[in-house]
């Protein structure tokens, strides 16, 4: 009896080796299904940012619309696919929570610059601009908190954009 037990105690190692990490599992499915559409509305809006803001400015005008038309539209319609991802792990869970929180700041400082350019107010404009470094910095957190759960779960990424 006691070879039986001896000689079963490397065999359920071995099998635990064939079954799948979670974490892994949820990683790889968060980062190739979940996120792609959410990344596509994402990168629309920034893209339409970026044309109008810092060296791509040229006036209020043309800010406020492309704010109003583009910008902040697509930067809902991402959150909202963000909002919508579900994620079976609690390690990632907290992740993508904190992705969600830093988006949401990012498209209230949006909306706080369509304000400042109505009011002409530039005290909301350096407001807004303390959101926009606050959510980048939430952002940045969800990067690195993603790298380091994939690299914790042997989940290797072929790109900058975190795509596997």
């Amino acid at each position: 009896m006691k070879k039986r037990i001896a000689l079963l105690i490397p065999l359920l190692f071995l099998l635990s080796a064939c079954f799948n990490d979670p974490i892994q599992d949820d990683l790889i499915d968060y980062s190739n299904n979940d996120l792609s559409k959410a990344s596509e509305l994402e990168a629309r809006a920034i893209e339409a940012y970026d044309s109008v803001s810092g060296d791509n400015y040229t006036d209020d005008a043309a800010m406020y619309t492309a704010m109003v038309n583009e910008v902040i539209p697509q930067y809902r319609k991402f959150i909202d696919e963000l909002e919508e991802i579900k994620v079976e792990t609690d390690e990632l869970r907290d992740i993508h929570e904190g992705y969600i929180k830093a988006a949401n700041t990012q498209y209230n400082a949006f909306v706080k610059i369509v304000s400042a350019l109505d009011k002409r107010d530039r005290t909301l404009i350096v407001e807004a601009n303390e959101m926009l470094d606050e959510a980048r910095k939430g952002i940045r957190q969800y990067l690195t908190d993603i790298e380091r759960l994939a690299k914790e779960h042997d989940v290797e990424f072929k790109n900058e954009e975190n795509q596997l």
